[in-house]
């Protein structure tokens, strides 16, 4: 699996893991039982380590009680099973809703660069020449731990909170200190870290979460089929549109609503980036000229029913993605 590329985690493997429970004497909390569903799903998902918020959303899902009260009480062998099998499908459906995108580093980007020597040369090159800032020729042995910095996980380099083995790597082959290094030894010593890394990934693999969110339709779904959301939806929009007094036709009005308020139900932000903007204009080019011009509330929802149920369908073939943090 390819370092360079983005996965997206949408629960799907989650739906085919058929969890058991291990050999257990007697009773098992439900803090114990927690310990045990993380790691199947951890197992499952590359040795993801699942964000403690998406974990509160699916165990809110399966227990009637508080988490405190739930993790201290004691459940025989069927609740149990019953209990890991719920709250993994509940994790699934979480994750369905709002996937996780991931790198995943498996050692094989680094082992493809070490394969080819030109390719190598050329990175220890370039490597070498970021470190040198003062263009002496000479770098400290030291250096090394910042071109792995530099290198990142778009070249197959954990992040090192993330990877601590990186740390007894460059201890073992000697890179730190103030020894300094030509571009040549530099080239020669980061050869075997670089490998020993490679071959520790391929062992463990280490998954990298994107702050990047996913938008699929999933959401956008479940307003459409529950009765009171869509009504409440549509509402909001009439309300709108009738205090609007500039004449502006019903499709322009709904489109301005959506723009606006449709991350609240399950669309992309509209200043994302350009695919949202496409995503707006291919929906709304679908849409006949003569349903924008509803005129009865009734005609005006089956408007927007068939609206959402374009956006849905665009999302489910081609996903928005967008960054969190903009």
């Amino acid at each position: 699996m390819s370092e360079t590329g983005l996965t997206v985690l949408d629960g799907t493997h989650l739906r085919s893991l058929n969890p058991s429970l291990p050999e257990l004497d007697g009773a098992v909390t439900g803090s114990q039982l927690l310990e045990i569903a993380d790691s199947k799903a951890s197992t499952s998902l590359f040795g993801l380590s699942l964000p403690q918020k998406l974990k509160a959303s699916a165990l809110s899902r399966v227990i009637a009680d508080d988490d405190v009260t739930f993790r201290k009480a004691e459940l025989d062998r069927d609740k149990a099973s019953k209990f890991l099998s719920d709250y993994i499908s509940a994790i699934a459906d979480v994750m369905k809703d709002d996937p996780l995108v991931v790198t995943i580093l498996d050692g094989n980007t680094l082992k493809m660069f070490l394969e080819d020597e030109d390719d190598y040369a050329m990175l220890a090159e370039n490597l070498f020449t970021d470190m040198d800032i003062q263009d002496k020729g000479k770098i400290c042995k030291s250096e090394i731990r910042n071109a792995l910095v530099h290198m990142g996980f778009e070249m197959g380099i954990p992040p090192f909170s993330e990877f601590p083995l990186l740390n007894d790597i460059l201890k073992k082959h000697g890179a730190e200190g103030e020894d300094e290094l030509g571009q040549a030894q530099f080239a020669e010593l980061l050869q075997p870290i670089l490998q020993e890394t490679a071959d520790a990934l391929s062992e463990k693999h280490v998954v990298v979460i994107h702050n990047v969110k996913v938008v699929n339709g999933s959401k956008l779904r479940k307003v459409l089929a529950d009765e009171m959301q869509f009504n409440n939806v549509t509402e909001r929009v009439l309300l709108e549109t009738k205090r609007e007094k500039d004449g502006l036709h019903k499709k322009k009005l709904i489109r301005s609503f959506l723009e606006k308020h449709g991350k609240d139900f399950g669309l992309p932000p509209s200043e994302s980036n350009e695919a949202v903007l496409l995503l707006y204009d291919a929906v709304f080019s679908k849409i006949e000229n003569e349903k924008s011009a509803a005129q009865t509330d009734n005609e005006f929802r089956e408007l927007m029913k068939d609206i959402l149920e374009k956006f849905a369908e665009q999302l489910e073939a081609s996903p928005i993605f967008y960054d969190i943090g903009n």
